[in-house]
């Protein structure tokens, strides 16, 4: 399974980017897709997380209200649309894929199967 993202890049703070994730191979029909972070302080951190076959949506308490997690209808792309953007939301942003439901540990790196290569998103 390979995931890429893209949508990265530098933004003022207040703005917005949308970041994109596109997984291709062989992949089950349930899974959880999320988005992670990781500044060069900090270890990865979950931000947000959508079940594909389902509508469970999670959201960690930094972002909630100004991220918004989605997925195409085949379910293969993911969107991390991020408004309201703030010089603390400067990270590496990783797409990521957990076997079955997301769950209460969503946001566990532990428990993740598939990890893209990241994209940079850079708020001044």
């Amino acid at each position: 399974v390979q995931l890429v993202e893209s949508g990265g890049g530098s933004v003022q703070a207040g703005g917005s980017l949308r970041l994109t994730c596109k997984a291709s191979g062989q992949m089950s029909s349930d899974y959880c897709m999320a988005w992670f972070r990781r500044t060069s302080t900090k270890e990865r951190e979950g931000v947000a997380a959508t079940y594909i076959r389902g509508d469970m949506i999670y959201y960690s308490d930094s972002v909630k209200d100004r991220f918004t997690i989605s997925h195409d209808n085949v379910g293969n792309i993911i969107y991390l649309q991020m408004n309201s953007l703030k010089p603390e939301d400067t990270a590496t942003y990783y797409c990521a894929v957990k076997a079955g439901y997301c769950g209460p540990q969503w946001s566990q790196p532990s428990r993740i199967k598939y990890w893209g290569q990241g994209t940079q998103v850079t708020v001044s």
